[in-house]
């Protein structure tokens, strides 16, 4: 659902919403974005171009969301979370955004942000937990729970979430010897010190 002059505007972008998609205005939804069945982009929230949002997805208030974003089915973005380029949200990810919730407390002066780095990669079933920050490239396997910062290009398995390894940007995983490594897959080229894996 949606007033002329937001669907005049999607025309002119290239901007496709499905019919059973809620729209509330004002929001920004960039150039090329894709809104499947039954979404619903709450106002004052930011959606980048060439993004691509699954079915049955909400996307609060406040959220920032940039460019090329694939959020998959069942996924809700409350406020406080900010995803930045090439975030891929699994199936069913989960996100909080207060961290002793109750219903008979009001804590929306409380909201924690969390931001998820470009590139980064969320699994299906996944819970972070709010106030983190997931680290550019880093990928969190399915059914995680993320309870603490995720640093950049590591793989985090489990719950709670535990470091399993690096992955490249590519999403291959990386195999150190020593301090310096490359992709198989790509040829990338990665160094590491301690816990910190950067690329060359």
């Amino acid at each position: 659902m949606a007033d002329k002059q937001f669907r005049k505007e999607w025309l002119e972008k290239n901007v496709s919403v499905h019919e059973t998609a809620c729209i509330d205005a004002p929001c920004k939804i960039g150039a090329g974005t894709k809104i499947w069945h039954f979404s619903h982009i709450m106002a004052e929230c930011e959606i980048g171009e060439h993004c691509n949002i699954g079915q049955n997805v909400v996307i609060s208030p406040q959220v920032r969301i940039g460019n090329n974003v694939k959020v998959q089915n069942n996924v809700s973005l409350y406020t406080g979370v900010i995803c930045e380029d090439d975030v891929f949200l699994g199936p069913s990810a989960v996100f909080t955004n207060v961290l002793n919730p109750r219903s008979h407390i009001s804590r929306k002066n409380e909201y924690r942000v969390t931001t998820v780095r470009k590139g980064a990669t969320i699994g299906a079933n996944s819970t972070v937990v709010c106030g983190h920050d997931i680290g550019t490239y880093a990928f969190v396997g399915a059914g995680s729970v993320v309870t603490r910062n995720v640093p950049p290009y590591a793989m985090i398995v489990g719950n709670p979430g535990k470091l399993h390894g690096w992955v490249c940007a590519c999403g291959c995983k990386l195999h150190f010897t020593g301090p310096k490594t490359h992709c198989a897959e790509c040829g990338k080229k990665y160094t590491k010190d301690g816990d910190i894996v950067s690329e060359e």
